[in-house]
């Protein structure tokens, strides 16, 4: 199956992901006078650090090939994702406590996968977001691009073609529901970037099949076109509406967005690269 989000990746595609919660650190207020410094320093957040550039650039493309999508290039939001440089989980990290395991473990509440980084890339993109969060908030109001931006769509080309076209006919089990010369034909013409992302992982507006079993035996089998705990509705091959009392028949449903999302746990990172890749050659 191919038609998010990821392991909830879109969700991809689809909601708020990785960290959330948008605000800067909160300056600390008295109730007494303001006092003079006595010279002590403060304990120094990781925003404050200065990673080696070789590390920051590292942790770009990391960013920019597992997080842009949603986060924005630059860290300062995307088309799902909020902007990290503001969020108030960075401000309170060091070296990667609090951004770590969300990214380890993901927030599936909100729709953000798991994503199998290594030590290093981990590291390296701690030391990118934190770099972006204190290069924007240094440079004051200006420097702060306005709202959020897109990706685009040489961002998600990162993966091996063939290597995708393996798993969309193998592992994968891509080609059991669809075809690159059939209902694919030509879909990355239609769609670039994130949008193809997007369908890939979660098929959002993909329309379920229904069959339904009369009481005399006979089948009847369409597009669901209604469904709650009373009634169990279909329009047929000739377009025609046909409704149900659910205790009166059996029914069975076909939604593409279930075999997606139970193809989440089995993606890997690759898969999902690669498999965006071939996709990107289907025009």
């Amino acid at each position: 199956m191919i038609f998010p989000d990821l392991r909830f990746r879109f969700a991809l595609f689809t909601s708020a992901l990785l960290i959330v919660g948008i605000g800067l650190t909160a300056a600390q207020t008295t109730t007494a006078k303001p006092h003079r410094s006595t010279g002590s320093k403060p304990a120094t957040a990781a925003s404050a650090k200065n990673y080696p550039a070789e590390l920051v650039q590292q942790g770009r493309a990391v960013f920019r090939q597992n997080c842009s999508f949603c986060h924005g290039r630059d860290a300062a939001g995307g088309e799902n994702g909020p902007d990290l440089t503001r969020s108030t989980l960075v401000s309170s990290d060091v070296d990667g406590d609090k951004i770590a395991p969300v990214v380890r473990n993901g927030r599936p509440d909100k729709g953000m996968p798991h994503f199998e980084l290594s030590d290093d890339d981990i590291h390296s993109m701690v030391a990118f977001i934190h770099t972006q969060r204190k290069n924007l908030l240094a440079g004051g109001p200006g420097s702060r691009p306005g709202g959020r931006k897109g990706v685009d769509p040489s961002d998600l080309q990162t993966g091996n073609a063939e290597a995708g076209k393996q798993y969309f006919n193998g592992a994968g089990g891509c080609s059991n529901c669809h075809s690159p010369t059939g209902d694919l034909a030509g879909i990355a013409s239609r769609f670039q970037g994130l949008p193809l992302e997007e369908r890939m992982l979660y098929p959002r507006h993909a329309k379920s099949k229904v069959t339904v079993t009369l009481g005399s035996g006979e089948s009847v089998s369409g597009t669901l076109a209604y469904l709650d705990e009373f009634t169990v509705a279909l329009l047929d091959s000739s377009d025609t509406y046909r409704s149900w009392r659910t205790r009166d028949v059996q029914y069975k449903v076909d939604s593409p967005q279930d075999a997606h999302v139970a193809q989440f746990e089995k993606y890997t990172d690759e898969d999902v690269h690669n498999l965006m890749a071939y996709l990107q050659t289907l025009r």
